[in-house]
């Protein structure tokens, strides 16, 4: 496996302006936030506007995965999942999806039925419908096969409030389960790469989950799904955008033994391998066994355990790893592109 360096100053479009790390950032702090938002936007993954009565999450987002099928989904069920699981991040229940597809001369239309017959399944199973769309055609290796870009709309209930500004000293951070399986799925496929365990993706919605913490009057204060860039990526959005410094223990964790072995062999890092299926929670300290014990109430949140903690401050926010030795190191925001097109 080859790592592109960080393309900090490039004049060109690189790979690693699509991994979820820090060369992304730039490239939406530099390019896209200075054009397109407004004060007192609050960067999420999803945007949150009232229209007349309503609070209404509204996000998009594009898929480009290869190979288009792979172990546990595919890209069918990844664009539905994708975004049902943004709107989820921001407490919405999802209630409706377009879906756009770039179709490559050539393309089976026995596979697009396969993908198509995915998008359907997965949305029914996630209580949503697609409603509107578009079809193009590009020439014969202009593309990959099929792209597909979704958008979402869902509605969020009064008094649901979860951005990383509202994170603080003392909170816990959770997650749903185990990590870094469906980047591991996605490159066993597209490189050849077979394993004494197969790994299959997590690719699954989340909206059960999140629905469940933010019922009740339980005070959820951030929501992220682990994408691009992995648990890492996520962790230090948070601390960025709070202004908080994050600990998590090593040790707690939970990386299954497929996953280990290959990011062992391929000399990977898990925290960092894209998942589909798992979400990162911060609550008040208070509340943690409750936000627990509503996740593991659900087969998607079975795994769910606590990480780590919240302290305040000693600069602009940063994420530190407290390994199994009782040492800490910084766990950085990636400065390259891992696993390119896992999503």
């Amino acid at each position: 496996m080859t790592w592109c360096s960080a393309p900090f100053e490039s004049r060109t479009v690189q790979l690693a302006h699509g991994g979820g790390g820090r060369a992304m950032k730039r490239l939406i702090d530099r390019m896209f936030l200075p054009a397109f938002a407004a004060a007192g936007d609050v960067p999420h993954d999803s945007a949150v506007c009232v229209l007349g009565s309503e609070r209404i999450a509204f996000t998009t987002d594009s898929f480009v995965v290869s190979p288009l099928f792979f172990p546990g989904g595919d890209i069918g069920t990844l664009a539905v999942v994708g975004t049902v699981n943004d709107l989820a991040m921001a407490g919405a229940v999802p209630r409706v999806l377009s879906a756009a597809f770039i179709l490559e001369e050539g393309f089976l239309l026995d596979d697009l039925g396969r993908v198509v017959e995915s998008m359907r399944r997965s949305a029914e199973e996630c209580g949503v419908r697609i409603v509107t769309g578009d079809t193009k055609v590009v020439p014969r290796g202009k593309g990959d096969g099929v792209f597909i870009t979704t958008a979402g709309i869902g509605t969020v209930a009064e008094g649901v409030l979860v951005h990383p500004g509202r994170v603080v000293a003392g909170d816990v951070v959770l997650v749903s389960g185990d990590l870094g399986r469906h980047g591991i799925a996605v490159l066993s496929v597209r490189d050849g790469i077979a394993f004494d365990s197969p790994v299959s993706s997590d690719c699954a919605p989340l909206h059960r989950l999140t629905g469940a913490l933010c019922a009740g009057g339980l005070d959820v204060h951030f929501m992220r799904d682990a994408t691009r860039g992995g648990l890492a990526s996520v962790l230090n959005e948070c601390a960025e955008g709070a202004r908080v410094d994050v600990v998590v223990e090593e040790s707690g964790i939970p990386v299954s033994d497929g996953v280990a072995c290959a990011c062992e062999l391929l000399g990977f890092d898990p925290l960092y391998v894209a998942c589909e299926g798992r979400m990162v929670v911060v609550v008040s300290a208070a509340e943690a066994n409750e936000a627990l014990g509503r996740m593991r109430s659900l087969p998607e949140g079975r795994g769910a355990v606590c990480i780590g903690e919240v302290r305040e401050a000693r600069g602009r926010g940063q994420v530190a790893l407290r390994t199994r030795y009782g040492t800490e190191r910084r766990l950085d925001l990636l400065s390259g592109e891992q696993l390119p097109r896992i999503c």
